[in-house]
């Protein structure tokens, strides 16, 4: 019988290109945190510079992330650009305490994203503890398709890092509530916090967590170094 899954979504402070700095960071919000799956917003290991390298699982500046969920039973999903065959991708990286992999690239690219990044191939869903969680990354969430073919390969919740301006506050909890509606299943969004490039002077911040109907169970404020934990079930 599946048990219920305690997670949080995180909105912590960001140093553009700062890897190592930014894994020391996640390391101490999961330690913080104290649930099974912590939930990071887009490109939050190197903040939001499309031309950031890419970060690969084996990075050894992962390695405070990785003690932190080794010794905590968690798993961390962090953003970050990831090597592609020709052109880098937006990715997920899954860190637990046996190191990182990517397990999502994000498919729908937005801005100047295109220009950097190619987009990637499929959704994707990560199984932890009997549950099977639906990753996105901020457009994706505004993208009925995705949520739906997502949610088609047995999702029981989605789960996205996002990056909205302080002027667009409203956008991830308006696409959360419809995608919990819409599909009956539990939303959880970690939205960027604080100044990062791209021109995000002010993000939104504002990370949450919806029911399956749609109702907020737990929502941040504005500012970086916020994070929300609810348990699944």
């Amino acid at each position: 019988m599946r048990t219920p899954l305690r997670i949080a979504v995180a909105q912590p402070f960001c140093r553009s290109h700062d890897v190592a700095g930014n894994a020391r960071v996640h390391a101490a919000t999961v330690r913080a945190a104290g649930v099974r799956v912590v939930v990071f917003p887009e490109l939050s290991l190197t903040g939001y510079e499309l031309d950031a390298a890419p970060v690969d699982p084996d990075d050894v500046r992962l390695a405070s992330l990785v003690a932190a969920c080794a010794e905590t039973g968690a798993v961390a999903l962090a953003g970050a650009p990831v090597a592609g065959p020709e052109r880098p991708y937006l990715g997920i990286l899954a860190v637990d305490g046996a190191g990182a992999r990517v397990a999502y690239r994000k498919m729908w690219l937005g801005g100047a994203e295109p220009d950097r990044f190619a987009a990637g191939p499929e959704p994707a869903v990560l199984a932890v503890d009997g549950w099977r969680l639906g990753l996105a990354i901020c457009k994706d969430t505004g993208i009925p398709r995705h949520a739906a073919e997502t949610l088609a390969r047995g999702a029981d919740a989605y789960l996205a890092g996002v990056l909205e301006s302080a002027d667009d506050a409203g956008v991830p909890e308006e696409r959360a509530r419809r995608i919990a509606n819409a599909h009956r299943v539990w939303v959880a969004v970690a939205s960027f916090a604080g100044a990062t490039g791209g021109g995000y002077s002010a993000a939104a911040g504002g990370s949450g967590i919806w029911a399956p109907d749609g109702s907020p169970v737990g929502r941040a404020g504005s500012g970086p170094g916020e994070l929300v934990r609810v348990t699944l079930h």
